[in-house]
């Protein structure tokens, strides 16, 4: 697998496509806001020959979802994510404006998965591995094989998501990072939903609030 990282929009959001030789791929987080994101987002597929086969969120706060209606029509994709993060697509526009940031409504998930699940592309997958806190059903991707995961806004480079947001709960998700993600090999990288990559022996180490 390869993974292409674009920072998107007036959040800073991070949006992944990854891909395997197959030239299918996954999008995932998309939060392009503006034309030339959605460009940038579409050359980039283009270029690479790829075919998007699934449009998956690690969770639903309005930053990480601005791009979903234009994938969705774009490459004629379901919409997936948790069940309990239904409830902030349908509040993303109320959101939105909250922080300034003026969004059409987006209409709701198409599909949902849970803990244990595999999104299946290509010769390749990534797991579900539920952890909630930062929102209501937030999610990580992980591949074993390759050491990768794929966090959203559970944990960052040196910090964890903010917690102040409805549905949101620090000891809920400390819990589960240190159960469900410190656990996993030092040495897999953390593709975070904002900012650079870090990887978990690192965040064992260093992370101030994992200590």
């Amino acid at each position: 697998m390869q993974i292409k990282k674009f920072t998107f929009n007036q959040v800073q959001e991070n949006t992944f496509v990854v891909y395997d030789e197959t030239g299918e791929c996954v999008i995932i987080d998309a939060g392009c806001y503006f034309d030339n994101e959605r460009l940038e987002l579409d050359a980039f597929i283009s270029q690479k020959q790829l075919k998007p086969v699934r449009l998956i969120n690690t969770h639903c706060h309005f930053d990480h979802i601005m791009g979903i209606t234009h994938c969705r029509t774009k490459y004629n994709l379901k919409f997936e994510c948790h069940p309990d993060e239904a409830v902030l697509v349908e509040q993303a526009a109320e959101h939105g404006d909250l922080f300034g940031i003026p969004m059409e409504p987006i209409d709701p998930p198409d599909a949902f998965f849970q803990e244990g699940d595999k999104i299946t592309f290509g010769n390749s997958y990534l797991q579900v591995i539920e952890a909630p806190g930062h929102s209501p059903g937030g999610v990580v991707f992980y591949n074993p094989e390759q050491k990768l995961l794929i966090a959203g806004d559970v944990l960052f480079y040196g910090s964890v998501g903010r917690t102040d947001l409805p549905g949101g709960s620090f000891e809920r998700l400390v819990g589960h990072i240190k159960t469900k993600l410190l656990t996993l090999p030092e040495e897999t990288v953390v593709y975070c939903g904002h900012g650079p990559e870090t990887t978990i022996g690192f965040e064992k180490k260093n992370n101030p609030f994992l200590t």
